[in-house]
């Protein structure tokens, strides 16, 4: 089962302050609680260390993630890739009249059981945590 979350965020702040933010993979990994810790390569990847409380999973599992697209300022996806699961996250950013818009899609592949679970009870609180982490570093969402 794949689950697949789709979220629309829109910003006081202007299109280049949320592109700061949503560019840097040290940021998107402080959004994510299930992240214990991280590791940002000088290739610009990254190793999330990911704590999931699901049955099958005992410890915390390493993700390897990269960014496999950008266009600076308005668009940048990355893949996470572990033996429990693989996410791929894209982030497009547009302006708005009164700041900015910051369209979110989320795509998981459990290939553990119970790991879809996790994530389609919770991926809307960790898009709260992705709002409330833009909305300091930004300004306020509209």
């Amino acid at each position: 089962m794949t689950v697949r979350v789709r979220r629309v965020l829109e910003f006081d702040g202007p299109p280049e302050a949320v592109w700061n933010f949503i560019s840097d993979p040290s940021k998107r990994a402080d959004a994510i609680s299930v992240v214990d810790s991280y590791e940002i390569h000088g290739d610009g990847s990254a190793t999330w260390r990911v704590q999931l409380p699901i049955p099958l999973v005992n410890s915390t599992v390493g993700v390897e993630t990269e960014d496999v697209a950008s266009d600076p300022p308005t668009h940048v996806k990355f893949v996470g890739k572990s033996s429990t699961f693989r996410v791929t996250g894209e982030h497009t950013i547009e302006s708005t009249d009164t700041g900015s818009r910051l369209v979110n899609e989320f795509v998981v592949d459990g290939r553990v059981p119970g790991v879809e679970g996790f994530f389609e009870r919770n991926l809307d609180d960790e898009m709260a945590n992705l709002e409330r982490a833009l909305e300091q570093a930004v300004g306020p969402a509209t």
